[in-house]
This record gives C-alpha cells, sequence and structure tokens, in this order.
C-alpha cells in the first residue's frame, strides 16, 4: 500500500470513528434513566454493559454468574420489554438502567445507545459488553477472578480481549429439552462443535472474521458465507475516543481489533458460551421475525423459523461436552498467550 492511499485509509478510519460517536450522541435521546447506581462506582470497578429485551428469565444466572467471575456494576438498556425485565433488573443493587422504546435496529442494533453510555461512564474502566445469553471464559477463570485478568492485561499494555462465540446446544432435539427459568443454561445445553471454523482477515479494520459452528452446519448450511460471525472483542479497556462498529465485532480505533494474533505469536484470548438454543427459542424466533429488528431483516431467526418443530438434532460425531477453559485451550478454541 502506498503513502497516499495508507493516508486515505486512515483518514476514512477517522472519519467513520467520529460519526459513530456523534450518532451515539444523538441517540441518547433515545434512552430515558430508570435508576442510576454509578455514584457508587470505584476507579478500579469492572462494568459489564447490555442492552435487553424480554430476558427476564435469563436474568438471575446472568447476573450471579458475572457478579461471581467480578463484574461490579452492571449497565442495562431495556428495549421496550413487557415480561418483567426492567422491573427485575431496577431492583438491583448494583444495576444501573435506562430505558428505550426506539428502534433497536436503527439504534445500530443497540450499539449507538451503549456506545453512549460506555463514552459517558466507563473511560478508565475494563468492561465487558455481552449479550446476556453470553458468558464469558477465559483461561483460569476457574481460580482467577477477572481482577487478576485485567491486572495482568494492564501490565503487558493490552487494551482489548478477544473471545470466539462458541454454540452451545443439547444432546436432544431443540425441542425436547428442559430449562427451569433462573437455572444454569449449561445443565441443558451441554455440547459444542470442537472444529469446523473458518476465519478470514478483514483488511479495513484488522480483525479476524470467524464463522462455522451449529448454525452454519446447520441453519446455514446452503448459502454458509451468511452465517453469523462468531468473532468477538467482549472485554475493552475503555478510553476516549473508542467506539463500537459493528456489534462487539469491530472496535475503532482500528488497533483494538488485534485481539488473536500479532508479530509475537498468538495473543491471549477466551470463548463466549452462547447460550441461544434453550428451549425458548421457538418462541423467540416467531417473536423477533416480526419485529424485525435484528441483522439482515432477521435472516438468521428466518432460518430458525424453518426448522421449528421438525426435531431439528445439531449434536453430531465432531460435538463435544463442555469439560471447562482448559479443553478449549487444547483444542485450540482459546490461548493463553503469555499468561502463565
Amino acid at each position: 500500500m502506498n503513502v497516499i492511499s495508507r493516508f486515505a485509509e486512515l483518514y476514512y478510519l477517522r472519519l467513520q470513528r467520529r460519526r459513530r460517536r456523534l450518532r451515539a450522541l444523538r441517540k441518547r435521546r433515545e434512552v430515558t434513566l430508570v435508576r442510576n447506581r454509578s455514584g457508587a462506582r470505584k476507579s478500579n470497578d469492572i462494568f459489564l454493559f447490555s442492552t435487553v429485551h424480554n430476558e427476564r428469565h435469563r436474568l438471575s444466572y446472568f447476573l450471579d454468574y458475572y457478579r461471581n467471575l467480578g463484574v461490579n456494576q452492571f449497565f442495562f438498556i431495556d428495549n421496550a420489554s413487557d415480561d418483567g425485565t426492567g422491573e427485575f433488573l431496577a431492583a438491583q443493587p448494583d444495576v444501573s438502567l435506562w430505558h428505550s422504546e426506539g428502534s433497536y435496529k436503527r439504534a445500530n442494533f443497540g450499539m449507538d445507545w451503549i456506545n453512549n453510555l460506555l463514552r459517558k461512564y466507563a473511560r478508565g474502566h475494563w468492561c465487558l459488553i455481552v449479550d446476556v445469553d453470553e458468558f464469558f471464559v477465559y483461561p483460569y477463570c476457574d481460580t482467577r477472578p477477572l481482577r487478576a485478568l485485567t491486572d495482568w492485561l494492564d501490565a503487558s499494555s493490552i487494551q482489548s480481549f478477544g473471545a470466539l462465540l462458541l454454540d452451545m446446544y443439547p444432546t436432544t432435539s431443540l425441542e425436547n429439552q428442559d430449562y427451569v427459568p433462573g437455572q444454569s443454561p449449561f445443565k441443558t445445553l451441554t455440547h459444542f462443535d470442537s472444529g469446523n471454523y473458518t476465519q478470514k482477515l478483514n483488511k479495513k479494520y484488522g480483525n479476524l472474521w470467524i464463522q462455522g459452528g451449529p448454525r452454519q452446519r446447520v441453519f446455514f448450511a446452503d448459502n454458509p458465507d451468511q452465517a453469523p460471525a462468531l468473532n468477538k472483542i467482549p472485554l475493552v479497556k475503555w478510553a476516549r475516543g473508542n467506539v463500537f462498529i459493528s456489534s462487539t465485532h469491530t472496535l475503532l480505533p482500528r488497533g483494538l481489533n488485534k485481539t488473536f494474533e500479532d508479530w509475537g505469536g498468538e495473543k491471549i484470548c477466551g470463548c463466549l458460551l452462547h447460550t441461544k438454543f434453550l428451549p425458548d427459542l421457538a418462541h423467540k424466533t416467531v417473536r423477533e421475525e416480526t419485529r424485525r429488528q435484528h441483522y439482515a431483516g432477521g435472516r438468521e431467526y428466518r432460518a430458525y423459523k424453518a426448522v421449528n418443530g421438525k426435531g431439528t438434532v445439531l449434536n453430531h460425531a465432531h460435538s463435544k461436552k463442555f469439560e471447562g477453559w482448559r479443553q478449549l485451550e487444547d483444542l485450540g478454541l482459546m490461548s493463553l498467550g503469555g499468561w502463565a
């Protein structure tokens, strides 16, 4: 790439970052404060940010999981829930809550709202940005709190942490499974694909674009390029000027996207255990196809709806039962990097 082309690319990315930040500022008018408990935050607190819609049945376990991991404060945006989600979150002593009746899709699938909260509250803090069906797993997470990881990242001058979105699923058909709201989803969703992942470099942003797993294998077998992206950056030391571009797949400044490899070899990375395939998926599929608030007009949910009631089984010959982070590291799905 010649000097002029490189300058033009850097200028474009700088302009895009500025536009995204301005967009987030405009979209803040769509969000109304319900409870703000951020005044109690400490300088070294770890935050979690998420947008939710009708997720009451998941929230008890989700909050306990991340509290036990080491999250100190939660920042939620409730997007027009009518199942008690907002009321439950408002009652939690470590949750700050906002409400929006705005379009999730027109807010860049909620990221405009999240970007504004990050801008206002997160600077200088390590932040997890996850959906309520995503559970962060990192090396030594069974013996070391999240603070140990962020301290090591600080000492190593690493500002962002990548993760593979690992779809969890039952061994039975999607319709024939039991789940009690509030319990661990991993009592039901026990298995994952141990391989079948592809990656390619996104030259524009410098991140690896990863696809594969059961969603590509089963729901997008005829159009594998349309399968959901599995590369995410869920953990970031937030700084002034940072902004998410595409969900948590892509960040600016560009250097924050280089979370899996660098000149010295593999970087430390983890996984997000994705618990989408609980028994409520059939109901959610119908609701989300009607709302049409998700990427590509709800293409993913149309694919799920097409197999509803057909006894779809995601388990196959190369499925593995989840046993812990060491298993994922042995399979090459996450990396210790230089953390010993």
